[in-house]
This record gives structure tokens, sequence and C-alpha cells, in this order.
């Protein structure tokens, strides 16, 4: 951007971001100076390319080097991390100014440039024997703070190519990312015709919650032809997106699709199967029965698939402006304990967050960690919904775990996606748990009916985007998948999770084309299920002794990523490879859903 945004005056208005905290245009000399030094630490950790191996028969020695080496390499990726965030955050807001897309695309180009060299870091350090590393930690103290780190390298080893391919796939990576760019430009620019309305993507599917069953349908109808005219592009994407996952993985010897995310999630693949395949299960008692009780409750024999996220009440629900958001998040985050709500405070009283939707901006909410040396940003479409409040908790709570966790640094900050959702479905069930607590009671039933939608949709809707796309994956390794076949799977796997009781209208098949996920992060989407799970086992151990949660609850934040989800779990006595784990969400959905019921 060419010059920093301005925080609006009606504090009612969702804001826009100020991130000159990072540089203050594209044109600003920061950006030279921090690239220079950050070729300038590439430097120096290069020399040391070698030096590990050479001191393996000492210890003292090999701690220190392995100190030395991981500090730079963390130095490094702080400068590249600034300067890379900066170019996407800045891109994010601006998805229709070409110069914003090749300023992005450039600086990648940049940042891949001067990282890849450090290759031989990770490499080298795969080299040396498990009873060397640990001699190493035990020998100088200061490198035994790289464990949980070098723990999570170690776990690559099997899957490690050569040097010269290792490479070979960082530099070409800037090139793959074209792909999620195209994609992501083109549902930016994507217009869709509602009646007599043009509306963005975001400002669609927002409509998809409208009252009005009219205006739903027109919606719904809009984004059908909306899709339909750009899936094959998308399609093609995806099959290249897949193809190039599959070569890679083929190399680095994955058996499956889905392996190399669990790796880097320190989960194995059978749990993650397990999981799903216990979701999938209970679909009837799930989403089967909920949708049948919500087309009793709006006088309809089945629902429309535009129907699936529409009030239950034919008047309008309760809108909120920012202020009451913000006023109600920041209650919510207050109900964990004073801190909670002075950390979510700071990033409204500093203009860390981008709430305007406007042309151009790309759909969907984020919360970018930055590096642990720069504080985070949040990223969403505001609407003045009910889901748009929860929505906001939800990216806070990504904000607040990466502020607290920050004092880790950036390497041991970086969360598994095991743990990453952890934060932000709490506090988006804390701020779920306040809105029904003080509304009227007319209004209870409406937002009972809504937690539950947002249950379904954050733990049946991503079993079943994961199970598509594992379909999706099986079948490119035959071969490029016909947009024709990707829309029969989607049916299939929508349909399976909706059950009997909702109608997938004509054009619903090209639906899978705006999710973002299957393309920027192919198997992310288990992670919402696995968090949700994960949240509404510690929300039931909170009930017991809220008072004695919550310091257990804030050092699970601020650990990061240095301990996995077992061990991070289990000051709780909560432990995840017990299969019954899984079973406490899923029967505190149903407990809801059994709420709904009794309100008939």
């Amino acid at each position: 951007m060419n010059a920093p945004f301005k925080i609006p005056a009606d504090p009612a208005e969702a804001p826009v971001w100020d991130l000159t905290d990072l540089y203050a245009s594209r044109e600003d000399p920061r950006i030279e100076a921090d690239l220079g030094r950050a070729r300038a630490l590439v430097g120096e950790l290069n020399a040391l390319q070698g030096r590990l191996l050479e001191a393996r028969s000492d210890p003292a020695l090999l701690g220190e080097r392995l100190d030395r080496a991981v500090t730079l390499y963390e130095q490094g990726a702080d400068r590249l991390g600034a300067l890379g965030a900066y170019a996407f955050l800045a891109a994010s807001t601006d998805r229709n100014d070409a110069a914003a897309q090749g300023f992005e695309a450039t600086m990648r180009e940049k940042i891949s440039a001067i990282a890849t060299p450090t290759v031989w870091v990770t490499l080298e350090i795969n080299q040396l024997e498990e009873a060397e590393v640990e001699g190493a930690l035990a020998a100088h103290p200061g490198a035994a703070r790289w464990r949980p780190w070098l723990r999570r390298v170690r776990a690559m080893k099997p899957h490690e190519l050569s040097h010269e391919l290792e490479t070979f796939l960082a530099e070409r990576a800037p090139i793959n990312a074209q792909w999620p760019r195209l994609f992501d430009e083109a549902l930016a620019a994507m217009k869709v015709k509602a009646g007599k309305d043009e509306l963005t993507l975001a400002e669609a599917l927002n409509r998809l919650s409208d009252p009005k069953a009219a205006r739903r349908k027109a919606a719904a109808e809009g984004l059908n032809a909306a899709l339909a005219a750009q899936t094959r592009t998308m399609a093609l994407v995806m099959n290249t997106v897949a193809a190039d996952k599959a070569l890679e993985d083929r190399w680095r010897g994955f058996k499956r699709p889905a392996d190399g995310r669990h790796l880097s999630n320190e989960v194995d693949g059978e749990s993650v199967d397990a999981m799903a395949e216990a979701v999938a299960a209970a679909y009837p008692r799930l989403s089967h029965r909920y949708y049948a009780l919500k087309a009793r409750a709006m006088g309809k024999a089945k629902l429309d698939q535009w129907d699936r996220n529409a009030p239950i009440e034919a008047t309008a629900p309760r809108g909120y402006d920012w202020s009451a958001g913000k006023a109600l998040v920041l209650e919510s985050f207050a109900d964990l304990g004073p801190e909670f709500a002075e950390r979510a405070g700071g990033f409204f009283d500093r203009p860390w967050i981008d709430g305007k939707a406007r042309p151009g901006k790309q759909s969907g909410a984020y919360a970018h960690p930055v590096t642990s040396d720069r504080h985070p940003y949040v990223f969403l479409n505001w609407m003045g919904e009910r889901r748009d409040v929860l929505t906001l908790a939800h990216e806070l709570g990504h904000g607040v775990h990466q502020t607290l966790a920050a004092g880790q640094g950036s390497l041991l900050a970086d969360t598994p996606l095991t743990l990453a959702e952890t934060a932000s479905i709490f506090a988006e069930g804390l701020t779920f748990d306040r809105l029904l607590r003080t509304a009227p009671k007319a209004e209870q039933r409406g937002l009972l009916a809504g937690r539950i939608e947002d249950g379904l949709n954050t733990v049946v809707r991503q079993i079943a985007f994961h199970r598509f796309e594992t379909r999706f994956h099986d079948a490119r390794a035959a071969g490029e998948v016909p947009v024709e076949r990707i829309g029969e799977i989607w049916m299939e796997e929508m349909g399976g999770s909706l059950g009997p009781a909702v109608t997938l209208n004509p054009g619903y098949e090209h639906w899978w084309s705006y999710v973002s996920h299957f393309v920027h992060s192919p198997f992310y989407v288990y992670a919402y299920a696995f968090g949700d799970l994960l949240v509404a086992a510690l929300m039931e151990t909170r009930v017991r002794d809220p008072e004695g949660f919550t310091p257990l609850y804030r050092q699970l934040l601020a650990d990061g990523g240095s301990k996995g989800y077992v061990e991070a779990l289990a000051p709780f006595g909560l432990n995840p490879r017990d299969p019954a784990f899984w079973t406490i969400g899923t029967k505190r959905l149903e407990g809801l859903i059994d709420r709904f019921e009794a309100t008939f």
C-alpha cells in the first residue's frame, strides 16, 4: 500500500489496520535494510556449515555450535518473517491491486533466495546421531532450550532429500505459490449477482444468514453462477497443487497425502482417522438430527442448502455494531481473567485489526503472528452479524495465544495445528456462553440454534471437508480429476454429512471451489474439528474448577509449540490418546441439540 490506513472516526465502524509498525510503504527504506540484515545473518550462519559434524565427538563444543546455529537461524527467520508478513498483509486487503500482488510475489522470491542457502542446517543436524545431540544438549545448557524444535527437525529425518533436491524445492516454492495467488485473486475479483445487488464473495456468503428466504436463495443462486463460471480454473489449480504435492510426497516417502501434515502436527494418522471416523459415525446423532429439527422449526419438510445457516425466526436477528461487538468479546475474555482481556484489548487500542469489508479484500478471517518480536494482526470481514462477533473472538483468541507464546521465540512459539486452534475456539465458546447468558429469553432459542450450527460447521463440516479432500487427492493419484468428478465427490461428502433433511440444490456442486484451505494448506481442515473437540474437553474441565483452570490454561498457551498436544493436556488430566476423549465433544454437542429439541 502507498500510505498507511487511517482508523475511522466513527467508533461503531469496523477499523482498518495500520501496518507502519512493520513498514510504512512498499518504498520504505527499512525493507532493503532488513533484507540486507537477513543476508548478513545468513552469511554468519552459513559460516558454520560443516562445523556441527566436525564437533560431533566433543559434546560441549557441539552444544555451543548448535546453540549458535539455531539462534542465527531464528534471527534470520525473524527478519524475513516480518518482510513476508508485510507483503502478505498488505496484499490480502487489496487483491485487485496488481502492484500489491506483484510486490508480494517479488518479496516471496527475494526471501526464498536469501533463505534457501540455509537448507543445510536441518540436514546437518539430522546427520548427527541421537546420542550425539543429547550429549550436546546436556553439555551446553544454552542449547537445551532448542530441544522441542530439534525434536520436530529430527522427526523429518526419514523424509529428507539430498541437499541439492532440498535446495531445488526451496527455490521453487515462490513459483508454486502463484497457484494460491491465482486462486485468491480470482475469488477477490468475483462479483455475485443477487437480485438487483452485486456482492463480493464475503457479502454473498454472509447473505446466506439473512432472515428472508428470498434473499438467501438469490445469494445462493448468484454464488452458483459465479462459482460455476470459474470452476474449471479452480479445478486446474486444485489438480496442479495436488499433483505437485504428490510428486514431493513420493520423493519424501510419505505413503498417504495427509502424512506430511500429520508429521508437522506431531500427530499420527491413525489418531486423525479415528477422530474422523468417530465424527462421521455421529452424523445421524448430530447434523442429521439437528437439521431435521431445524426444518420443523422453520415449518418446512426439508431445508434447501441455503437455509443451513438461516436464522430460525422470521424476524431479523440482533445486529452488532463494532463497538458492541468489541465490548462483548472483551467481557468474555475477562471471564478467564484480567490479563486475557488486557491482551485482547491491545488489538483494539492499537490499529492491529482490519475488520472493514470492502471490494478487493479477500474473504475469510485470520490472525497473522508475524514473528515473536513483532505483534500479530487480525483480519476479518465485519458485517455486524452474531457470527462476526464469534469470528472476532476466534481470531483474537489466536492473537492472545500468539502474544502469550511470543516469549518462547519464533521457532518455539510456532504451534502445531493440533493445538493451534485451542485458544481461538475456546474464546469463541466463552463469547457464545456470554451471548446466551445475557440474551432475552425470546432470543435464546435462536442463539442456541446458532451455537449448534457453529459446532456442526467446525466439527461435522470440517471433517466432511477432510473426507472430500482425501478422496480428491486419492483420485488425483490416477490422473487429473475432471471438474465434474470433483463436484460429484463434493456432493457425496456434503450430502452424507448434512443428511436427508437438507436438499443440495443444483449448482451446489461448484461450492468446493471457494474453500481456500484446499489450495493454501492441504489437509489443514481437520485441525478445526480436532481443536473443537479438544476445547470441549477443556471447557468441561473448567466447569469443575474455574479458578484452578485459568493458570493451567495460560501456561498451555504460553508454552506455544514447546510441547506436543499429549504433554500439553496432561496437567488437565486429559488423555487424547484415549478414544473416549473424542466423545466428550460430540456428547457436548448432542447435549446442545437436546436443549434445542426441548424448546419445541
